[in-house]
């Protein structure tokens, strides 16, 4: 099992680019980080030395004003397809190895097949670099394009599982009303990364998070830590010992 910290969200005590050692010193085995873009690539491979970064987001545009990414927008082509290049740049100076393509916000048809379309011209543009979506559950991103497991399985199933793959997160699973053994018998085959997390307010990963693990068979992505701390990160990691099965 390789488990990334979410730089985003864990170690906030602490400025970005000092949190890739706080992470290796802490046991993880690579990060993940949501939106690199704040600092220069050169930065952050200074900061990072020879940590493995398993995936970044491309960028959401204003998250305060609501923006989540563009790739299911009607009339913003044109803005995914420069901040997707924006992401592989990073992607590929960072050595991810995914890229997270955020759908945005949107709804219906058109939505849809802009989604397919900016899809398949982005596998084109990444290189030896990953895709994945996400469906995202709608009480914490409302109107968010993908928001079901079975809708986003039926547009992954336009595309080579090589390039283009499904991420999955404990928190959205549970927030959807789902049953992660269900979800992973019905979509785990698709599934290139996974995110977890408690059930209890998003926090650290607990004995419920651990037990859902047990449900992985054949899996050899990431799994990143992407959750919110009820304090100081370093203080609160004794659940990488449950998780791992120790």
């Amino acid at each position: 099992m390789r488990l990334a910290a979410n730089l985003t969200l864990l170690f906030t005590e602490a400025p970005a680019l000092r949190r890739p050692a706080l992470a290796a010193q802490a046991g993880f085995d690579g990060v993940e980080v949501l939106f690199p873009y704040d600092h220069a690539i050169a930065e952050w491979q200074d900061a990072l030395g020879d940590l493995p970064v398993a995936l970044i987001n491309t960028p959401p545009g204003d998250w305060a004003a609501g923006e989540r990414g563009w790739a299911a927008v009607p009339g913003a082509e044109t803005r995914f397809r420069d901040d997707f290049r924006r992401a592989v740049d990073h992607a590929l100076g960072l050595k991810a190895g995914l890229i997270h393509v955020m759908s945005g916000i949107a709804s219906g048809p058109e939505a849809e097949a802009t989604l397919l379309r900016n899809l398949d011209w982005a596998a084109g543009q990444a290189g030896s670099v990953g895709l994945v979506i996400e469906p995202l559950n709608p009480i914490d991103m409302p109107g968010y394009f993908l928001n079901d497991f079975a809708q986003t399985a039926r547009l992954l199933a336009q595309f080579d599982p090589s390039t283009v793959g499904l991420q999955v997160d404990l928190w959205h699973v549970w927030r959807l009303g789902r049953c992660f053994a269900d979800v992973w018998r019905d979509f785990g085959p698709l599934a290139r990364h996974i995110q977890i997390a408690g059930r209890d307010g998003r926090h650290e990963p607990d004995a419920g998070s651990a037990a859902e693990l047990a449900n992985l068979q054949g899996f050899s992505g990431w799994i990143a830590a992407e959750y919110i701390p009820s304090g100081p990160t370093s203080e609160n990691l004794g659940w990488m010992d449950t998780v791992r099965g120790r």
